[in-house]
């Protein structure tokens, strides 16, 4: 039987990081550009391919990302923003750094996302747009939604920080399905630049404004004066703000690419055995699936139910006991003080449950088979307890 001493210790994730992005980070430090610079555009332009799209934009974060979307989309003050509760905050705080209301929409039980069936009764005539998260990898029901914002003349950007190699009817997500998909390099995310994010789009008007905002708004790049042989004066058309990313981060994002299929790959596999592992316990509810969507797995997410014999806190308290690292499944936005309101107890009940009883367990690339049977193990012995 596997020890908790033979284990020492296993996180939650790890980000997956190796000689090849220390070799890419050294060669940056070398050519002494290390802000935004033409790597910037060669991770942009690679990863504008991996997803299909026609352009990619490199921020800061995926936060920074979600709010310039929205900005130039036109959605501002005095308008509504549909997106789900159950998400990390800076959804909802992207929509008030553009200076609109989130308007929290109930969540489908199964896959954690937005719930296409309650997205109508939310609508007003200050609705302006929809934010659709594709929770931890799995994407929402984007056809469904589409078509409801088709009808009343919204527009959609996709909070994909999770969503990165995920699929939907068969493309990867940050194709043109919606105006803008915006995704995370955070390292909690299946690859990662330390911090950064990125905005895909299929409009070319789109990515320029996006190109000129993250850097202050200014009219020319630093790569465009530094290459031209005269001497070129920006200018700064409206206000903008600093949301670039760096050479340095986009070094190390150009090897997470090219190695994104294997880390997907080997973290669908490790999901597949957890779901066998765990799929004859009766009281734990597993990740689901949809036909129109392929799960990428960037958190391995199981709900207790009531019938459990442990609550979930008492739960994730065990394993840590154990020296497993574990965290709730996912926040609801809506008991943090800034977004709290009596309003939304009524209207988001699946998301209460939902954020209640949902845990994360380990899950990263170099998770070895004796980690992974370790968990299992762990968790096993929890329900032999009932």
């Amino acid at each position: 039987m596997i020890t908790a001493a033979s284990i020492k210790h296993i996180p939650l994730t790890r980000p997956t990081l190796g000689l090849s992005e220390e070799r890419a980070v050294v060669g940056v430090l070398r050519s002494g550009w290390v802000s935004q610079g033409p790597l910037v555009g060669e991770f942009e332009r690679n990863f504008a391919e991996y997803v299909g799209a026609r352009h990619a934009v490199a921020v800061s974060s995926c936060t920074a990302a979600l709010h310039l979307a929205l900005v130039v989309a036109g959605v501002g003050s005095g308008d509504e923003v549909l997106c789900p509760s159950l998400s990390f905050i800076a959804t909802a705080n992207a929509i008030v750094h553009a200076g609109a209301v989130p308007v929290f929409v109930d969540i489908d039980q199964a896959t954690y996302n937005i719930d296409p069936g309650r997205i109508e009764s939310a609508i007003t005539p200050q609705t302006r747009a929809i934010l659709v998260v594709h929770q931890v990898g799995l994407p929402a029901a984007i056809a469904e939604i589409s078509e409801i914002a088709s009808r009343h003349g919204l527009l959609i950007v996709e909070d994909a920080a999770c969503a990165v190699g995920a699929e939907y009817k068969g493309q990867r997500i940050g194709l043109p399905h919606t105006a803008m998909a915006c995704f995370s390099f955070h390292p909690r995310k299946i690859m990662t630049t330390g911090e950064g994010g990125m905005i895909t789009t299929a409009s070319e008007e789109l990515a320029d404004r996006l190109r000129r905002l993250r850097q202050h708004a200014m009219t020319v790049s630093d790569v465009v004066r530094h290459n031209s042989t005269q001497v070129v004066v920006e200018r700064y058309s409206e206000i903008g703000y600093n949301y670039r990313m760096t050479d340095l981060q986009s070094a190390v994002g150009l090897v997470q690419l090219r190695r994104l299929d294997e880390m997907l790959a080997v973290r669908r596999a490790l999901a597949g055995q957890y779901t066998s592992g765990l799929c004859r316990i009766p009281w734990l509810v597993l990740p689901q699936s949809t036909p129109a969507s392929r799960h990428n797995y960037q958190s391995y997410v199981v709900r207790l139910q009531h019938d459990a014999p442990v609550d979930r806190d008492t739960f994730m308290q065990i394993l840590l006991d154990r020296g497993i690292s574990t965290r709730r499944g996912i926040m609801a936005i809506h008991r943090e003080l800034p977004y709290s309101s009596e309003k939304w107890v009524k209207r988001l009940p699946t998301t209460a449950l939902v954020s209640d009883t949902t845990c994360v367990l380990p899950l990263f690339h170099d998770m070895t088979q004796e980690e992974h049977a370790y968990v299992l193990q762990c968790i096993r012995d929890i329900d032999r307890r009932s």
